[in-house]
């Protein structure tokens, strides 16, 4: 009987498989860095996309490094979207090859697209090369006083890029100053966002350093700057939200006034459509209202019903992330819920962690009041189990 006849998979035709694949590559990229023919472009562009789907499965194609760069002379945006991609993931392990890329990045960051400037000196700020550094500060420099917000938002975060590489070359460029101003004068929020992070990170480190850094940490619990932020906070995206609301749960109120003034401005973050700005709210409320036993009782109260409805709107994984928070709301109080038992009631396609919280709650609520309609629903949960 004849062996059966070996089969074998010809490698994918827009994927290189070897070295002799990857070298063919080299030369056709080298062949259109300097072309300006009709359909260079495009011809670039599927060069690139065969050169990061490798990159992507695993092939090392590092040797195109120095043509990717030559490449990238070009004002197609989806151009440098794909070698900003492929410089920021060999350049950290080839120190010799980023230094290639600073000349175009730096002149990337002069471009007049502000979406490229922008990208470029994201991707500086990213190749995370310490002996680069001091090509670092004119960019961030120029790109936090740039007219277009992009740039700046972009920029915001690589100042503490810059600071995880060089605190001392930060500090000594006096960034965060320059981002503290931008923090109480920009008309853009994501910036003023971007900024409020990289501070607090930023002084936050440097408080173990110095007593003036943990000066300037605690100016960003001052009443005027939490204030500030409270009345733009509609302007601010759903993460920006949950970053602001974690800083003011650490504020201090002078008295009862204030407290009632910030819960009043975040009511209606209460009803909002995403449930970590839900959450980080409820959290700021029970932390806000830990001395006054009333309106803390308030609270709760006011608090039970977004839960509840969170609970139910979402996936398993929001479900579960809020039934956790409610968990510990019921434990302390299992009475406020005692009501709402149905809610905690398992579904059949609920996954087993849910399921679990579901039926702790559950025998938390149980009162005199409720222990038959719980009793009688887990009866008829386990004949329909058993039965099916």
């Amino acid at each position: 009987m004849a062996p059966p006849a070996q089969t074998h998979r010809s490698p994918s035709p827009s994927q290189p498989s070897g070295k002799g694949e990857v070298s063919d590559l080299k030369m056709q990229l080298r062949q259109l860095a300097g072309s300006r023919a009709p359909g260079t472009d495009d011809a670039k562009r599927e060069l690139f996309k065969k050169v990061i789907s490798c990159m992507t499965i695993g092939i090392d194609v590092s040797s195109v490094f120095s043509e990717m760069v030559m490449c990238s002379a070009t004002s197609d945006i989806v151009l440098k979207k794909m070698c900003y991609l492929y410089v920021g993931n060999y350049a950290k392990n080839n120190p010799e090859l980023a230094l290639l890329t600073i000349n175009f990045l730096q002149k990337d960051c002069k471009d007049e697209d502000p979406m490229i400037r922008g990208l470029a000196l994201r991707s500086l700020c990213s190749l995370r090369v310490t002996n680069l550094v001091e090509y670092l500060v004119g960019p961030l420099g120029l790109g936090l006083k740039d007219s277009n917000s992009y740039v700046r938002t972009v920029a915001a975060i690589g100042v503490l890029k810059l600071y995880h590489i060089s605190a001392s070359t930060c500090m000594d460029a006096d960034f965060p100053v320059t981002l503290k101003h931008l923090l109480l004068n920009d008309r853009d929020a994501q910036v003023v966002a971007n900024c409020l992070c990289s501070l607090q990170e930023i002084w936050g480190l440097e408080a173990t350093k110095s007593e003036e850094a943990s000066t300037e940490r605690e100016t960003l619990l001052s009443k005027p700057l939490i204030y500030y932020l409270l009345n733009r906070f509609k302007e601010f995206s759903e993460w920006a939200q949950c970053v602001v609301l974690d800083l003011v749960s650490k504020y201090v109120p002078a008295d009862n006034n204030e407290i009632f003034d910030m819960m009043n401005l975040l009511e209606d973050r209460l009803q909002h459509a995403n449930g970590a700005v839900v959450l980080a709210t409820i959290k700021l409320f029970l932390q806000l209202t830990l001395s006054m036993a009333d309106i803390h009782q308030q609270v709760y109260e006011r608090i039970k019903a977004p839960l509840l409805t969170l609970v139910s709107s979402g996936g398993p994984e929001q479900s579960f992330a809020v039934l956790s928070h409610l968990h510990l709301l019921v434990m302390r109080a299992p009475y406020i819920f005692s009501a709402d038992y149905k809610h905690f009631y398992c579904q059949y396609n609920e996954p087993f962690y849910v399921k679990k919280l579901k039926l702790e709650m559950l025998t938390a609520v149980a009162n005199e009041s409720n222990t038959y309609e719980i009793g009688e629903y887990q009866y008829q949960s386990t004949n329909l189990k058993f039965s099916t």
